[in-house]
């Protein structure tokens, strides 16, 4: 074999026996012939399932004949049409579409590879494959004609004997996915997921790895709703086109609500009860053919019910948006919001924003490129898109229960989204129900829901509604937990001062500079441990900063009481690291911040977010002067504080301060370091 085996491939090919193709093999067909990857991949599966040479070239050859005599290339559809006459009969592979012909009280099949639009199909068949009522599937397709019906008037001499669905049998799957997944440790199981979609994990970064199994969620989760928007050509529309025929994907253009939801004509049923999954893609040009469209959507995006006429019908399809950003995010924030791509109908309707469950950044993925593409094994898609679909019965909200707390500023819909999210990565990730999902799962999980819906929530602020006000996300774990704050990176460059509370901990520190250097933002971080003493991370210590951690650390051995309750911090080892972000480097002058990081790590509580620190502290207690208040806030703006604690000895001189940056901070004074520690607490 010319594919070198590695780990993962040698777990799944023990663990999958007869599951697992090469994803290199379904690349020989692609583009080839005019179907899908994933009935490819069905044809592979049934005859290369195989790690043995000869087995794979001797299947190879079945599927090539297979796919060269049943597929019907361009310019061939009455090739096909004259060989059924001649021999009474003909096998193809073909999407099969149905509808009901009133005239005749019929069911009629249409061919679209052989331009048959009025083709014979017994009514069983179209029951017992209601798919094929709404948008269709691919099926293996014996095709009869009939010359004496042929010669009747308006007769209709093609007719479909049987078919069979391009996909595995309705068999139990989930057995066989809970004892193969049990072979693979959590990293190896991510892995071996995303090459089952055609991807190689290796040539992707943690964060695109992320988002590559965020994509999955719809395929395992109830009536769940995502957004994907961000650059072209990093492969958003192929999931739901290419690997599950659960998945219906509706490109830019006209979008029905008969189609859709029901047409009230037939009773017919529409998409979202036909599929898991429904995609809209190019979603900017998407528009729905009556004005209520988009409001029969929104309420089923809400409760998964829609009523059309005097009938409320339940459905389970989940809606997935994508589209591509004109601009990079950085630009799209700066002249609007992030769903600006949207049709002028959602753009700006924050009701509707709502409903979405996550917002997955497209741009923290690579565009799909020949080298993104996976050589080794995956699980063939028709196994995993019935694993898939199977999972959808089941749920995993259960696992949060007693050990996830999810802060105040997460409203009912919030809540659910995460839920909804986390629900479907711990699905992907830990299949069986029974098997105990790790610690550091959940909180990868928790995070990742955690963002990706606060950054809905983000664009729901910037068009200017106050009740989202607060997007101050935040979780703890356990009932003693630590409160931690998770962010949406793209909001925040790395040198500004962040609205979310930091760890504890972490302090925001401006340094007023001295001597040859102009004012500095830095971020002090300290963790405590058992032992005793101060260590300074940063090698060489800036001997300036090395004064302000001294200061802080007897400060703090003085006043243990007043700072920190009943706490002993000579019973504890403090871990200090200064982070600089601008030009400044020494951290002279910040003893005050340093000593509420001490206070905040002992506290386990964390300093406010968007607050800046400033003010020296001498062995003493006393609080040194800041001989340049105004350029200490300008600097604090200009990072994007929020807020800034000030010595009270500068409120003088800050009368100085222009009324336009006055109106841009909160400017909080303190007499003392134990009065600074109250105010800057998050309590």
């Amino acid at each position: 074999m010319n594919q070198r085996l590695d780990s993962v491939d040698s777990i799944a090919t023990k663990a999958f026996e007869g599951y697992v193709v090469r994803k290199d093999l379904v690349r020989k067909f692609k583009g080839q012939y005019p179907v899908p990857t994933y009935v490819a991949e069905f044809l592979l599966g049934r005859y290369c399932a195989s790690v043995d040479d000869e087995e794979i070239a001797e299947g190879l050859k079945i599927v090539e004949r297979q796919l060269g005599e049943k597929t019907v290339r361009a310019g061939e559809h009455e090739l096909f049409k004259a060989r059924a006459k001649e021999k009474g009969h003909v096998k193809l592979i073909d999407i099969v579409t149905a509808r009901l012909d009133a005239t005749t009280d019929s069911f009629l099949a249409t061919l679209p590879s052989l331009q048959l639009k009025d083709v014979r199909i017994s009514e069983q068949t179209v029951h017992a494959n209601e798919r094929m009522l709404t948008g269709g599937f691919y099926a293996e397709v014996e095709l009869s004609y009939d010359p004496i019906i042929a010669l009747e008037k308006n007769g209709r001499p093609f007719g479909i004997v049987s078919l069979r669905e391009i996909q595995l049998s309705k068999r139990e799957v989930l057995p066989t996915l809970y004892r193969g997944r049990e072979a693979f440790s959590v990293e190896e199981w991510k892995a071996f997921l995303i090459r089952s979609v055609g991807i190689e994990p290796e040539r992707l970064t943690p964060r695109a790895s992320d988002m590559m199994l965020l994509r999955m969620v719809p395929f395992v989760e109830r009536n769940y709703n995502l957004v994907e928007l961000g650059p072209r050509g990093t492969g958003k529309s192929h999931l739901f086109q290419q690997v599950s025929p659960y998945a219906h994907l509706i490109s830019g253009g006209k979008a029905t609500v008969a189609r859709m939801f029901v047409n009230n004509a037939s009773g017919q049923r529409g998409l979202v009860c036909q599929y898991d999954v429904v995609c809209f893609d190019e979603i900017s040009g998407v528009s729905f053919d009556q004005k209520d469209g988009v409001n029969i959507m929104k309420g089923y995006m809400e409760s998964g019910e829609f009523s059309r006429g005097k009938e409320s019908i339940r459905a389970d399809g989940g809606i997935v948006m994508v589209g591509n950003f004109d601009v990079d995010v950085q630009h799209q924030q700066r002249v609007g919001h992030l769903f600006g791509p949207l049709p002028s109908e959602m753009r700006d309707d924050t009701a509707f924003m709502d409903r979405i469950h996550a917002y997955l950044p497209g741009w923290d993925l690579p565009k799909v490129s020949r080298e993104l593409l996976t050589d080794h094994f995956g699980l063939v898609s028709d196994f995993l898109s019935e694993c898939w679909n199977q999972l959808r019965r089941q749920s995993r909200q259960n696992v949060l229960q007693g050990s996830v707390h999810l802060g105040g500023a997460l409203s009912g819909r919030d809540t659910t989204g995460v839920q909804k999210t986390i629900s479907g990565l711990i699905k992907l990730v830990s299949p069986n129900p029974d098997a105990q999902v790790p610690d550091e799962v959940l909180e990868w999980a928790l995070r990742l829901a955690l963002e990706c819906r606060r950054r809905v929530k983000e664009q729901q602020k910037r068009i200017g509604s106050a009740e989202f006000r607060n997007t101050q996300f935040s979780y703890s774990l356990g009932d003693d937990g630590v409160e931690k704050f998770v962010a949406t990176p793209e909001l925040y460059s790395e040198n500004s001062i962040s609205s979310d509370p930091l760890p504890p901990g972490q302090t925001w520190v401006i340094s007023p500079g001295g001597g040859d250097e102009n004012p500095g933002l830095y971020q002090v971080n300290v963790t405590e441990g058992p032992g005793s003493g101060v260590k300074i991370l940063n090698q060489p210590a800036p001997a300036p900063f090395k004064e302000s951690v001294r200061c802080a650390e007897q400060n703090l051995y003085a006043r243990p009481t007043e700072l920190i309750g009943d706490r002993d911090p000579r019973q504890h080892e403090f871990s200090v690291q200064l982070r600089a972000f601008d030009s400044a480097k020494t951290g002279s002058a910040v003893g005050v911040g340093v000593l509420l990081a001490f206070c905040s790590s002992l506290l386990q509580k964390s300093i406010k977010g968007g607050l800046a620190v400033t003010g020296g502290l001498n062995l003493g207690g006393s609080i040194e002067p800041i001989f340049n208040p105004v350029a200490v806030v300008e600097i604090a703006i200009e990072k994007g504080a929020l807020s800034i604690l000030m010595p009270i000895g500068s409120r003088r001189q800050l009368n100085d301060l222009p009324d336009d940056l006055a109106a841009k901070i909160t400017i909080l004074y303190y007499l003392d370091t134990r009065d600074a520690l109250l105010k800057a607490l998050a309590i």
